[in-house]
């Protein structure tokens, strides 16, 4: 260890003195990782070396800075420390967070400093410190932009940062603004919608001028903040339940209009569809339920759904975006997503606890960006996709492996049409016991803020992720960027659980997380009933310089707003000073004025704003919005016509849907999670007899309640291509252009042919809904969703699958400094959970070594259009198929019951690619083509490659080594089903891959 005076390196500000620290580790991986990624960004060092930065200033002597240094900067085996800065080796680039965002480590290590020295009043700036040879200045500027810096949050420096004093913030102006609205016309309220960061509609303007001419008065800035917040479509989901007109369908379309409950046909054959979620997602689910499904326990109206599991417990699920946030810094962006949706849970009922995280990503493909040579030019203001994949993957993990909660499930979909408009899903499964569902605030019920303090980070957060994303909302919606820290919600999380299950009963009567709007959100959907009146100067805040608006909506991470009687707070107290946990008394619920309950908005004890519940919640003007759908076909497909099947090489085939990027192996991500903390993983995301295994489970499965032998399978269905309006294609490939009514079905199928495969009954599956869509201010667009909400109606109603849960995402498209609009594909996520009777019966994808036939059950109407085939082959040959809803619960039935009767060895949903991708493990397959000499050429190149609903490939034990009775029983299941042997399991043979025919 090399160690300089540390005098000679400390600046001094006052009686405070700033030292910096660098630690280089022995083996240097992130080094390795910078040179190997350093290529796809045109810069090729030829040596790069790192080193962690710590400026700490303190009131501390030279001796205690050694002590810090010595006892909790570095690892003596692993690591050397030194005071200052090392001699620049090449050129120099140093990373260090801009002022005011979250740095977790400097925030752990303030605190271990305060508990090693005793000093109560320390400041940590962290950085990262690069020194690259071989490259020239200007290369290392375009290294350091492009890969190890994101300028929204991030400062680089090309000689090393060493402060005379930190940069604080100046004091705030806190004199109350109000915002002249009344004399405002249409063109004034619009721009100030969009300058005021409100991205509300001039309808929407119009009622807010209307409601405050009423009132005979303008707002305050804090109001209008507040109605922006709660009116944005992230919060209020006004479109889906908006009112829309859509023209008379033609005579070919599969959907029933007439008989959707709130529809109106009209006389010139138009539908009128009044509130399109109600009608439609959460029509399925009420129906169902009033149909006899009784093990729903709360639908649609807290921070996640909630199912029965067994007599005394529940599970609850929600899943979440969170893509502009992703777009701009997509390290903060998914962490604060899967750190938000861990916190739904946390706020749903009287509290759950997190049991597992799922996630899934939706990006550009990663190759051929850059300049010149035939590649694809990078839009202004756009991350490079390898660049963004890299970093949602990175903050996905670190978050979930921190708070010690096993991430098990997700997919990755390529597509060019995301690259400056990724799409993040992060979901989270909690478990709670039956009597916590539910909640709700008492007027007399202090308002208690505890976890994370409030800083500027996530202003207008939830307005932004409304908005469209254009090549300069990196500089204008940097503030929107938020920076999680996975360690306070874990001590938040402990703090909640202990307060849920204290002796004297549950601490609280109400419990919500503080997500999209702030407190704004929070306290405004808690006290909708009951009113309430907010203290905003008792907000602990990160750093001085906030105002009270920006208290109010801030979405710093991290943060629950609970209900307390005023008898139970100093219990609360005392929990969370034990546990690390900072509380605040923001004041109470229960106000009312001459209209209802009302909101009351202080600081410093000056009223700042005062809102009534009613206009609040309900004034949003809902309009009749138009829509309008025409199937495209695109261009090539009038070219390519019916050719050149019969001149495919299957082997070329095979290898070029197995590298295809949407089939490809994502074990470089998934293994970077945690799979089994907690213990109670019975089916990891990766299955097989490797060592360790490689294989892509369909589902996961985990045991939420210790000692049941009753498991929850967590899975997903994504079917981009079928929906696609402008090709039908995989990630860009030709095709007929896709129905989103159809990629509705298909996503519900898939879920559900994951969840069967692992072992859940398909009586007992829920589901959640997530709409991604370019702007459904396009009437075709609008057109679209409203298809792809008819489709979850019809499949949920057809498997019995209630939606319980959902969230949409309405404005993903990306605008390019030339005016190009960018729409991502219409997106729809589903996933599902589903209950497991027995985890012993569980069965995984991979082929067992035992004599075998595999079998491809289900899905005749399997079609090569619009699929990986096709990308790969560039072959078109037939035409898309209808999707048989019925055939795919009769083959989700008829496959539950052979797994359950344990005629089945491995069960895999037929997806991407088609059967032939469905078959994994270690040990050898024969298929027989010789035995297909019915079909024609393209009919088995659609059987082998086809890609449809309801189709299960499965290794089924021997038929000549069943008993006569269950040979019986075995035909007797698949009775009246479609099926074809495909070939048997050699054991003798393995890791071969034989394909045999005519």
């Amino acid at each position: 260890m090399s160690v300089t005076d540390p005098g000679a390196v400390a600046t001094a500000a006052g009686t405070r003195t700033i030292f910096r620290y660098e630690v280089r580790a022995r083996l240097d991986p992130r080094a390795e990782a910078v040179t190997r990624e350093s290529a796809h960004v045109g810069v090729r060092p030829m040596r790069v070396r790192t080193a962690r930065v710590y400026l700490i200033g303190g009131p501390f002597s030279s001796e205690e800075a050694q002590r810090v240094g010595a006892r909790l900067l570095a690892d003596p085996v692993l690591e050397e420390w030194r005071f200052g800065a090392a001699d620049p080796t090449g050129e120099l680039i140093e990373v260090h967070p801009l002022p005011g965002v979250m740095d977790p480590v400097a925030q752990t290590l303030r605190q271990s400093i305060g508990e090693l020295t005793g000093a109560d009043d320390v400041e940590v700036v962290t950085g990262w410190r690069y020194d690259v040879e071989g490259v020239t200045p200007d290369e290392a500027d375009e290294l350091a932009r492009r890969l190890l810096a994101n300028e929204v949050v991030e400062a680089i420096h090309r000689e090393p940062w060493t402060p005379d004093a930190f940069p604080h913030a100046p004091p705030a102006d806190q004199s109350l603004r109000h915002i002249p609205i009344r004399a405002l016309d249409d063109a004034g309220l619009e721009r100030l919608s969009r300058e005021g960061h409100l991205f509300l509609s001039l309808d929407e303007m119009r009622a807010i001028r209307a409601e405050y001419e009423r009132r005979g008065r303008e707002p305050t800035d804090i109001e209008l903040e507040t109605l922006a917040q709660t009116w944005s479509e992230h919060c209020v989901h006004k479109t889906l339940k908006s009112t829309i007109r859509i023209p008379a369908p033609d005579d070919a379309d599969p959907i029933d209009w007439r008989r959707r409950p709130g529809h109106e046909v009209q006389p010139d054959g138009s539908i009128i569809i009044h509130n399109l979620l109600k009608s439609t997602v959460a029509a399925a689910t009420h129906e169902l339920i009033d149909d006899g499904l009784d093990w729903t326990l709360s639908v649609f109206v807290d921070n996640a759904g909630v199912i029965a599991f067994d007599d005394e417990h529940a599970v609850c699920v929600k899943v979440e975006t969170h893509n502009h946030p992703s777009a701009i810094e997509p390290y903060g962006g998914a962490a604060t997503g899967i750190g938000g949706v861990i916190r739904d849970i946390m706020g749903t009922g009287l509290g759950a606890r997190p049991v597992a995280n799922t996630d899934v990503f939706c990006v550009a493909f990663p190759e051929g960006w850059g300049e010149g040579g035939g590649a694809k030019p990078l839009p202004a203001g756009c991350l490079h996709p390898r660049r963004v994949l890299t970093r949602v993957v990175d903050g996905v993990r670190d978050y979930g492996n921190r708070m010690g909660i096993p991430t098990v499930n997700g997919a990755v979909w390529f597509d060019d049409r995301f690259v400056g408009n990724p799409l993040v899903f992060a979901g989270s499964v909690g478990v709670m016991r039956r009597e916590h569902v539910g909640g709700a605030a008492r007027p007399g019920d202090r308002i208690i803020a505890i976890g994370g303090r409030t800083g500027r980070d996530g202003i207008h957060g939830a307005t932004f992720s409304s908005a469209e994303l254009t090549d300069t909302h990196a500089d204008e919606f940097s503030h929107a960027v938020q920076i999680g820290n996975a360690i306070e919600e874990k001590r938040t999380l402990d703090a909640l659980l202990r307060a849920r299950d204290h002796a004297s009963g549950c601490l609280y009567s109400a419990i919500t997380d503080c997500g999209a709007g702030g407190f704004s959100s929070a306290v405004g959907e808690m006290s909708e009933k009951v009113g309430a009146e907010v203290e905003l100067s008792a907000a602990p805040l990160k750093y001085a310089g906030l105002r009270y608006d920006e208290i109010w909506i801030s979405e710093s991470q991290e943060r629950m707003v609970l209900a307390v009687p005023p008898e139970k707070v100093e219990t609360l107290r005392a929990i969370c000073a034990e546990e690390h946990v900072e509380l605040a008394d923001l004041g109470a619920f229960g106000a009312t004025g001459d209209d209802g309950p009302e909101l009351a908005l202080r600081f410093e004890g000056r009223e700042v704003g005062r809102m009534g519940m009613g206009f609040l919640h309900e004034g949003i003007p809902m309009g009749v919005r138009e829509a309008s759908w025409a199937r495209k076909v695109p261009k090539d497909q009038v070219t390519k016509g019916q050719r050149g099947v019969a001149d495919v090489d299957i082997r070329e085939a095979l290898l070029g849907v197995l590298a295809h990027p949407n089939v490809a192996s994502r074990e470089w991500i998934v293994r970077q999670y945690d799979h089994e903390v907690q213990g109670a993983t019975a089916i990891r995301p990766l299955v097989g007899t490797g060592a360790p295994p490689i294989g892509p489970g369909d589902a996961a499965v985990i045991q939420p309640v210790p000692g049941s032998a009753r498991g929850l399978a967590i899975g997903c269905g994504l079917a981009i291509p079928v929906g696609d309006p402008e090709t039908g294609g995989a990630g860009g490939a030709g095709g007929a252009g896709g129905d989103p009514y159809l990629m509705a079905l298909a996503a519900v199928d898939e879920c559900v042919r994951n969840l069967v495969c692992v072992g859940a009954d398909p009586e007992r599956i829920a589901i959640l809904d997530n709409f991604c869509w370019p702007s459904c201010a396009k009437p075709e667009n609008l057109g679209a969703l409203v298809r792809a909400a008819e489709g979850c109606y019809d499949a949920a109603k057809a498997y019995r699958t209630p939606f319980v849960s959902g969230k949409d995402s309405l404005n993903n498209q990306f605008r390019t400094e030339s005016g190009r609009v960018i729409e991502i594909p219409p997106t729809l996520l589903i996933t599902g959970v589903g209950v497991v009777p027995d985890v012993g019966a569980c069965v995984t994808m991979d082929l067992k070594p035992e004599p075998s036939q595999v079998m491809l059950v289900g899905g005749a109407e399997a079609s090569l259009v619009g699929g990986v085939f096709e990308s790969v082959t560039g072959v078109t040959w037939g035409e898309r198929r209808s999707i048989d809803l019925a055939g795919g619960v009769r083959a989700a039935h008829a496959v539950a019951t052979l797994i359950r009767e344990g005629f089945v060895l491995a069960a895999h949903d037929c997806s991407e690619g088609g059967a032939l991708t469905a078959m994994a493990g270690d040990l050898g397959v024969e298929v027989f083509l010789d035995d297909w000499e019915s079909l024609g050429v393209g009919e088995r190149w659609e059987q082998l490659f086809g890609e449809g609903v309801g189709r299960y490939v499965l290794q089924t034990r021997d038929p000549n080594q069943m008993s006569g009775d269950e040979l019986e029983r075995f035909s007797g299941i698949l009775k009246g089903m479609s099926w074809r042997v495909l070939g048997d399991v050699r054991t003798t043979a393995p890791g071969r891959f034989e394909i045999r025919g005519p």
